[in-house]
């Protein structure tokens, strides 16, 4: 089993000057850890649940822009982009700029979207949910025929129509950047990540309830001839194991999670300062996971 860390907070105590610094800190401490994935979320405002939209938040796309430059190994994604929050055609765009600069580094990370405040507060169109869906579908859709250099041309779907599919220069990951969607909606999310995408993302609820899920995935898998194998599967975890009797029946917990197919644990603890958080915490957890599996 994997680990990766995800970045949810930037309520530096310096302020924001001292932001830069430490995520690249992070950066180094990450890839020293043995960490194999880097993620923020994409948010405008951020959550009630985690300060509230007056606290701060940063663009994602910079962020992992900022981040790819100041690591070499571990992959790069967001938890995870809302399909409203950019024109698919320039998120295939940015997507794949982040993919270029960082050496073949990229995960899309996209899912439904659902705080509609910092829509509103900005904005932005936060149309109903049924129609969300119908928009990440046509999204994924766009994003593929982007990535595919044989089939530049028109796209015509029921929100968007694009006169090319033009994406220059390519991304450099083989065949195409990774497509994560996230979430464990059994009707639409994860029969959405049977046809389009190459990884899920659920949340560590419990062993029985992600193995359900799973057991889902597999069957929309099944219905679309796909050998649900290829999915890469992996999860969320907010807890903070740091050391001891903690580590210990962390470990034991992640090895239940590891019998079902979870690839990779996503630590992602609400922290202002990551970089001491992933030096300490992290390098313990990632020598304990490696062996489960």
């Amino acid at each position: 089993m994997r680990v990766g860390v995800h970045i949810n907070r930037f309520n530096h105590p310096r302020g924001a000057s001292a932001l830069g610094p430490e995520l690249a800190t992070a950066g180094a401490a990450a890839e020293a850890a043995g960490v194999s994935w880097m993620s923020v979320m994409d948010h405008y405002f951020q959550m009630e649940f985690n300060g509230g939209a007056e606290d701060a938040m940063l663009e994602s796309y910079t962020t992992l822009g900022f981040l790819a430059a100041h690591t070499s190994t571990v992959r790069l994604g967001t938890l995870v982009t809302g399909v409203t929050y950019r024109h698919p055609g320039l998120l295939a765009k940015i997507a794949t700029t982040l993919d270029v600069l960082s050496g073949g580094r990229a995960t899309l990370g996209i899912g439904a979207a659902w705080y509609d405040r910092e829509h509103e507060g900005l904005g932005v169109p936060f149309p109903p949910l049924a129609e969300r869906f119908e928009r990440l579908e046509e999204t994924l859709r766009i994003c593929l025929q982007m990535w595919d250099p044989q089939t530049n041309g028109p796209f015509e779907g029921k929100h968007y129509r694009l006169a090319e599919t033009l994406c220059v220069p390519a991304p450099v990951s083989a065949p195409r950047p990774e497509i994560m969607v996230g979430g464990g909606g059994e009707k639409k999310t994860l029969r959405l990540v049977a046809r389009y995408a190459d990884a899920c993302n659920l949340f560590a609820s419990t062993p029985e309830e992600v193995g359900h899920k799973l057991d889902v995935l597999r069957g929309h898998c099944d219905a679309v001839g796909r050998d649900h194998t290829e999915v890469r599967k992996t999860m969320v975890h907010s807890g903070d194991p740091r050391s001891g009797a903690e580590l210990d029946a962390f470990t034991r917990e992640m090895a239940d999670y590891a019998k079902l197919g979870i690839e990779t644990v996503i630590l992602g603890p609400r922290v202002d300062e990551p970089a001491e958080w992933i030096e300490r915490g992290v390098a313990p957890v990632v020598e304990r996971l490696a062996g489960l599996g």
